[in-house]
């Protein structure tokens, strides 16, 4: 279970309120056994010390260094697809082992948040992608950045890392063959994609352009496409 604070042995923690109740609705009682992480890599085996109406407070025992990690680090920038898909998106990446994602406005975004809102919907996003974790096991959680303009984003990136734009031009390559790189950042846009403007402007940023195959896929489909690949060619 998940831990919003640095652990280490003999603490002494609140669970937050999902784990709380997943707590309770499990029945378990003081002195149960329980895994929980901090994000930071590695688990922490813990037992239970107190069951309130509201909260649980474990203590924390002895680390493992256990990492469950692909080896490629994958960082997702994607203009926002809207509604509940942006939730499930974040879901199935973080299961499917993204290291970090930059959620985008474009040109043709249907959601489009800023300020306190695009603080409150990343604070969202990382309680999705942390719930996601308990539930597949892993215990790093992937970074949700704050939405920026595809514009104020670009620019960034890691040096050394694959720059791939998913594409539907017709300039588009296949996926390259593996060995993959250590690191790649893939962009995808969002419903509708991305303007002509916006594609010419990640190409000169660097970004190649990837092909997905003959269909065109959905804003919420094409990152995770590319993302299980990796997962498979890289696990």
């Amino acid at each position: 279970m998940y831990v919003d604070r640095t652990l280490g042995p003999g603490v002494d923690c609140t669970l937050g309120a999902n784990a709380s109740r997943h707590v309770q609705v499990l029945r378990l009682q003081p002195g149960a056994a329980l895994v929980v992480f901090d994000g930071s890599g590695g688990q922490w085996q813990a037992q239970i010390v107190r069951i309130g109406r509201r909260d649980v407070v474990v203590r924390v025992g002895a680390h493992e260094a256990l990492e469950r990690e692909i080896a490629c680090r994958v960082t997702l920038a994607l203009g926002m697809p809207a509604n509940e898909r942006m939730d499930g998106l974040i879901e199935k990446a973080t299961e499917l082992g993204v290291h970090s994602i930059q959620p985008l406005v474009c040109e043709r975004s249907v959601l489009r948040v800023a300020g306190e809102r695009a603080e409150r919907k990343a604070a969202h996003w990382h309680a999705v992608a942390a719930a996601a974790c308990e539930q597949c096991g892993r215990n790093r959680v992937p970074a949700i950045q704050a939405p920026l303009p595809l514009a104020d984003w670009l620019g960034q990136g890691d040096v050394g890392a694959a720059r791939w734009l998913l594409s539907l031009t017709g300039d588009a390559r296949p996926l390259p063959p593996p060995p993959l790189p250590a690191a790649v950042w893939a962009l995808s846009g969002p419903e509708g994609g991305l303007s002509a403007a916006e594609e010419a402007a990640a190409c000169a940023a660097g970004y190649q352009p990837i092909a997905l195959g003959a269909r065109v896929l959905r804003a919420d489909t094409a990152p995770l496409a590319v993302l299980a690949w990796i997962a498979l060619e890289a696990p």
